[in-house]
């Protein structure tokens, strides 16, 4: 299923957020049900924000299999109460570094057999799921604009880009950890890319439209102030 795009006045929107699964939608989603195929039981790492955690719950849910989240310490979050709503065990860590979150969950998925679905679902296969979405750019576009959280949509649509032999600007709006090692881990040379780092602190949500769409609070909504007309917003998902 190929998203489209929309326009609202001078900015184009495309809507990741229509790919659908149950109580979950977004380019995370397609990416994940693509990692969870055949698998006896589910583990990841994420933060108590995060929609992976969400996602991976809902998932697991429907397939009927176990599901481990590890996460930081903390309070109980709209994310991981619906996570342990649907059946996830929950496994904090103190301190809760994403290091030491992601060793204990992949630890976890060898101990139990579990498939492991990276953190940031970091691998080629999110990175490919999203790049076959980067097709029917309009002519009008000057600039494609994405949230930056883990990095994988923004590689991506890089990894898209690159097929399409474009040179379309792309704007990546930093939300939560600087994603520069990743990027160069997976060596994706598209060079017609910049990063801004949003301002606002990740945990904080915002409300925010464009049109009557209600964007996500931690991600799309904090960088409306950075769009420009003509500009293409990527969005990734909505909790």
């Amino acid at each position: 299923m190929i998203t489209p795009i929309e326009k609202y006045n001078s900015i184009y929107v495309k809507r990741d957020d229509l790919f659908i699964f149950k109580n979950v939608c977004g380019g995370k989603v397609r990416s994940a049900l693509a990692l969870c195929k055949d698998a006896k039981g589910l583990v990841t790492a994420g933060s108590r924000y995060s929609p992976q955690v969400k996602i991976i719950a809902e998932i697991a849910n429907d397939m009927k299999i176990p599901f481990h989240a590890h996460i930081p310490f903390g309070s109980l979050t709209e994310e991981t109460q619906f996570a342990i709503d649907k059946g996830a065990l929950l496994f904090p860590c103190k301190p809760g570094f994403n290091n030491a979150i992601i060793g204990r969950a992949k630890k976890d998925a060898i101990n139990t057999g579990y498939t492991y679905i990276p953190f940031g679902m970091e691998c080629f296969e999110s990175i490919q799921q999203t790049a076959d979405q980067v097709v029917d750019i309009p002519n009008g576009v000057k600039r494609i604009v994405v949230p930056i959280g883990s990095g994988m949509s923004f590689l991506g649509i890089a990894q898209g880009l690159l097929k399409l032999k474009s040179t379309t600007p792309l704007i990546g709006i930093q939300v939560g950890a600087n994603p520069i090692s990743r990027f160069n881990k997976f060596n994706i040379q598209y060079e017609k890319y910049t990063i801004i780092k949003s301002s606002v602190e990740y945990s904080t949500k915002i409300r925010a439209f464009i049109d009557d769409i209600e964007l996500d609070p931690i991600y799309e909504a904090k960088f409306l102030e950075f769009l420009q007309p003509g500009d293409l917003l990527w969005i990734v998902g909505k909790r």
